[in-house]
């Protein structure tokens, strides 16, 4: 769920009615959870009557759904237009079946994420069966500064986007530690020299990630693949080579290769 700034406040007088409805969608959470009217009013910020008025309109065209507990949901037509999208359903179809040897070949979590404004969306995640670690479900977004898949986006983005993002502040969530500029700034270099990102989070119940780029026909990444397991039970250099070697197959896939899955 993104945050919605004016939470809880009235929207600014005549916003437009798409932006309104963005707000509803905003609202819901990955966990697929439906919501009646009064939190997916408070959640959006909007009053119950526009939200109901809104919601109800949206069931109509089927982008939510009502259930007979009186719980709105996003709808199944949502996922038709999410399925036209071109980085979001189109990679996954090509990166899939590489995803699928990475993860038969390391056993641990595989991501897949692209980068939208300064967050990386998850949209792709194999994970063991018997896991029960808690890991992004898809559609999770993801913080650049403090992810492998968000570091090795952020490494190769657009140089004036690198500059702008580590001249702001940012801090890891959960521990709540500010990032340290030259830290990320020198992170952000060997990142790129390596063609590689190593992660090591202590934090709950702490995680090790190894992430590469993946690039199509344009000089920005399309997308970073990564693996991802419990410190202590994930080497990042046992994994290192399997990794950066996936995430050139799906580049060379990208563009207009032919290897093999």
């Amino acid at each position: 769920m993104r945050s919605v700034s004016s939470r809880g406040r009235k929207p600014p007088v005549g916003e437009p009615l798409l932006d309104r409805a963005v707000r509803l969608f905003d609202a819901f959470d990955a966990s697929g959870r439906g919501l009646r009217l009064a939190e997916l009013a408070r959640r959006s910020g909007l009053s119950p009557s526009t939200a109901l008025r809104l919601a109800r309109r949206l069931s109509d065209l089927g982008l939510l759904e009502r259930a007979d507990d009186g719980t709105f949901t996003i709808g199944l037509r949502m996922l038709e237009f999410a399925a036209r999208a071109p980085r979001g359903h189109g990679l996954r179809s090509i990166a899939l079946p590489y995803l699928e040897e990475l993860h038969g070949a390391t056993g641990h979590h595989v991501l897949l994420g692209v980068r939208d404004g300064d967050e990386a969306v998850l949209i792709e995640l194999l994970s063991p069966v018997d896991d029960r670690s808690p890991i992004y479900p898809v559609g999770s977004r993801l913080p650049l500064a403090g992810t492998g898949v968000g570091l090795a986006l952020l490494a190769f983005a657009p140089e004036d986007f690198r500059h702008g993002f580590t001249a702001r502040e940012h801090r890891i969530e959960p521990e709540g530690a500010l990032v340290d500029r030259a830290a990320l700034e020198r992170r952000i270099a060997r990142v790129r020299a390596d063609r590689v990102a190593t992660i090591a989070r202590s934090a709950g119940p702490g995680y090790a990630s190894v992430a590469a780029p993946v690039f199509g026909r344009t000089p920005d990444p399309a997308a970073a693949v990564s693996v991802v397991g419990p410190p202590g039970e994930l080497d990042p250099e046992t994994v290192r080579a399997a990794v950066v070697a996936i995430a050139g197959a799906i580049s060379r896939r990208l563009r207009g290769g032919h290897d093999a899955a």
